[in-house]
């Protein structure tokens, strides 16, 4: 009996690991930004560098968010490395 319960737990096992990674997209975003919309609220970490933290006109705190830049354009570049 021991083996056949032994059995059933690791088919148990598979099929949650499978079902985890199956669904695992789809708890992701549900869609891309439109185009010409903005961007959810992204937390940055505010760079050490004082010459860095300048250019971007920030000042204090641990982390930013884009509109706390100073400047007439902020170009994002997003990479999709998976």
């Amino acid at each position: 009996m021991l083996k056949g319960l032994e059995k059933l737990t690791y088919l148990l096992f598979v099929f949650v690991i499978y079902c985890c990674l199956l669904l695992s997209p789809a708890l992701a975003a549900e869609q891309p930004p439109a185009v010409g919309s903005t961007l959810p609220p992204i937390k940055l970490a505010v760079p050490d560098d004082p010459q860095v933290k300048n250019y971007l006109g920030l000042s204090g705190g641990k982390q930013f968010t884009i509109p706390q830049i100073e400047a007439q354009a902020v170009i994002i570049q997003i990479f999709n490395m998976y």
